[in-house]
């Protein structure tokens, strides 16, 4: 699983990576309007905030222009850009760690492209805009390929599955395929926590990821302060940092190479600790 990205190379099935978190948006559910000022994106808050998580051990960073969180307010192609583009643009030219483009629109993929982004991550699995695929095999680049049922407005609306993980693992399955069939070679998977899923679906997927490492891509969860951990253990969503990486700890146990987090430091220590405990576990 030796994946490159730009200028960094990474094997990742040798430890557990940690993509940071940051979003662009006024309203997404756990850090919204955070990174804005005067109903602008905060560039020195950014900047700050991007530089300090490559310090504390991220792999890559996750940026986003448009919540995703149930019931969000979808946004034009053209105020997700303003909102992104300029961001990465700055951060392209002030980290060494590559960045990911958190978009569904194949319009703000390829802008983020031009502006250094290495990797689109599509909530959607290739589903929502049909030249996505086009785009992301155009420029060569990495995608990460999520599972949603339905769309961020409606998907929370009463979920149901016949077999939670069958399904999952054929959605991702077909979408790795797609991907494949396009010329795309450096493909990571996301069972989509949250995404359509009540809090039995998402216990069932997270004990169940080894299943999906026979697709022979990389894993990549986001687990970080969502709302099964509410449901688990009632906690405001600025106060789930020890649920989250309970999470993450069983996440990784069963297989997955990426996390998806807001909290860089601490969810990266645990993940080397994991790591290490895993790996002594074989010996």
């Amino acid at each position: 699983m030796k994946y490159k990205f730009g200028n960094s190379e990474y094997i990742l099935s040798e430890r557990t990576f940690i993509m940071g978190i940051l979003n662009v948006t006024p309203d997404s559910f756990s850090d919204g309007g955070k990174y804005f000022k005067n109903s602008k994106p905060d560039l020195d808050k950014i900047l700050s905030d991007a530089t300090r998580m490559e310090h504390e051990g991220a792999d890559f960073i996750d940026i986003g222009g448009e919540s995703t969180r149930p019931g969000a307010e979808k946004v034009s192609v053209a105020e997700e850009m303003d909102r992104v583009i300029p961001v990465i643009a700055i951060l392209s030219k002030k980290i060494k760690i590559p960045i990911s483009i958190d978009s569904y629109k194949s319009e703000v993929v390829e802008e983020a492209f031009k502006n250094g982004a290495e990797i689109a991550n599509d909530i959607s699995g290739l589903t929502f805009d049909d030249r996505m695929v086009d785009v992301i095999a155009r420029y060569n680049k990495s995608c990460i390929l999520m599972h949603i049922k339905g769309t961020p407005d409606n998907m929370q609306e009463n979920p149901q599955y016949n077999d939670v993980v069958k399904e999952v693992y054929s959605f991702l399955h077909n979408a790795k395929e797609k991907a494949e069939n396009y010329g795309i070679k450096q493909i990571i998977l996301d069972v989509g926590i949250g995404f359509g899923k009540t809090l039995e679906h998402n216990i069932l997927l997270i004990n169940n990821l080894s299943k999906f490492k026979e697709l022979n891509c990389p894993l990549l969860i986001g687990l970080s302060n969502k709302s099964f951990i509410d449901k688990i253990s009632p906690t405001p969503i600025n106060e789930r940092l020890g649920g989250t990486i309970a999470a993450n700890v069983v996440a990784i146990l069963h297989g997955v190479n990426i996390l998806r987090v807001h909290n860089v430091l601490d969810n990266r220590n645990a993940a080397i600790v994991t790591d290490y405990l895993k790996k002594y576990g074989r010996k």
